[in-house]
């Protein structure tokens, strides 16, 4: 394991923005939505998404984290690469501009804040994704715990270089010092916000006149195999062997390999916006992570969502939802909420 060369507390408010932007490809659109079971037409054909008034196919809900994943590299095998394994606690999207395919996407990475609590390091990482214009599309907000050699399996790190995709190998990875360009301060500027999600006409399915406090959506039950895993990690990036590997769970304390929760968060979104009708119409989607997804070897597993409209606000039309996410009768999500935009 390499030792972080500074305390990370120090590091908060060290900020970087990506060397090129990342173009939203059509047929990454449909890989995505495949792997999060997101079958809502306007992912896949043109022609659906263009009777909700969008230019291309919209991409699903926690698409932008792929976008994510590619941005946050550098800090991940920098800055942080004194931890062995990072375990994503808790995820907030703030969509101001519905992504669809040809857009190009620039990416600016914030280390926004850091919490011990229990002896453990809470890290959360701003992602800021803007447009070409500069205006700000969607705003993600990720915590992670980071998790040590010493914490776990001793054996994790040799094992890791065993096991870890190649071009990821964590021998190679160098520590910065604060002098660093990675770790320059956020320059001071006032963001603009895309006014885009707020203010197009939703065409949901419901209207808001349909639906009233305590208003419960349809449940819905997905199945997922140990293939499914390794499709999302091929998909979305995230390599964490903890969700494919056996022995690296084991190692890292986990009782199995386990569904990743971004995963989880995707199955979420795809159950709320498959009820309003229009991908677009979710404006904030926030999850706490309170469990495992498990995915033992022999058998798939499952998650059954349910939901509920918890309050209304009649003059902007819009509701929030409180999601239930349960595998194997444990409450996988702690606290997850969508705020939905209705026709």
């Amino acid at each position: 394991m390499v030792e972080a060369a500074f305390d990370v507390d120090q590091l908060v408010g060290h900020w970087y923005r990506t060397d090129d932007f990342y173009e939203v490809g059509r047929e990454k659109i449909r890989e995505y939505a495949r792997a999060v079971q997101d079958f809502h037409p306007a992912h896949w054909s043109e022609d659906a998404a263009a009777e909700l008034g969008y230019a291309g196919l919209i991409a699903p809900t926690t698409f932008i984290s792929t976008t994510a994943m590619l941005a946050n590299r550098r800090l991940l095998e920098t800055l942080l690469s004194g931890y062995d394994i990072v375990v994503q606690t808790d995820q907030v999207f703030e969509m101001y501009q519905p992504v669809v395919a040809g857009d190009r996407l620039n990416s600016e990475v914030e280390l926004s804040s850091v919490r011990r609590i229990a002896g453990k390091d809470l890290i959360t990482i701003t992602n800021t994704f803007t447009d070409q214009a500069g205006d700000v599309m969607q705003v993600m907000h990720t915590t992670v715990v980071g998790v040590t050699g010493e914490e776990v399996g001793a054996d994790i790190g040799e094992t890791l270089e065993r096991v870890i995709m190649s071009g990821l190998d964590s021998a190679s990875r160098t520590v910065i010092s604060p002098d660093d360009e990675l770790s320059a301060v956020k320059p001071e500027a006032d963001a603009r916000l895309s006014s885009i999600s707020r203010t197009r006409l939703p065409r949901t399915a419901l209207r808001f006149e349909d639906i009233a406090v305590g208003t419960e959506l349809p449940a819905k039950t997905v199945r997922l195999t140990r293939g499914d895993l390794v499709n999302y990690a091929g998909v979305s990036g995230d390599a964490n062997p903890i969700h494919w590997h056996d022995e690296i769970a084991t190692l890292a304390g986990l009782p199995d390999v386990i569904a990743h929760g971004m995963l989880t968060m995707g199955l979420g979104a795809g159950f709320v916006t498959g009820w309003l009708g229009d991908p677009g119409a979710m404006i904030r989607y926030g999850v706490r992570l309170s469990n495992y997804t498990i995915i033992e070897a022999d058998t798939a597993g499952s998650v059954e969502f349910t939901g509920r409209v918890k309050s209304i606000d009649a003059e902007a039309r819009t509701a929030v939802v409180v999601i239930v996410a349960k595998s194997a009768g444990r409450k996988v999500f702690g606290l997850a909420t969508a705020e939905v935009r209705l026709a």
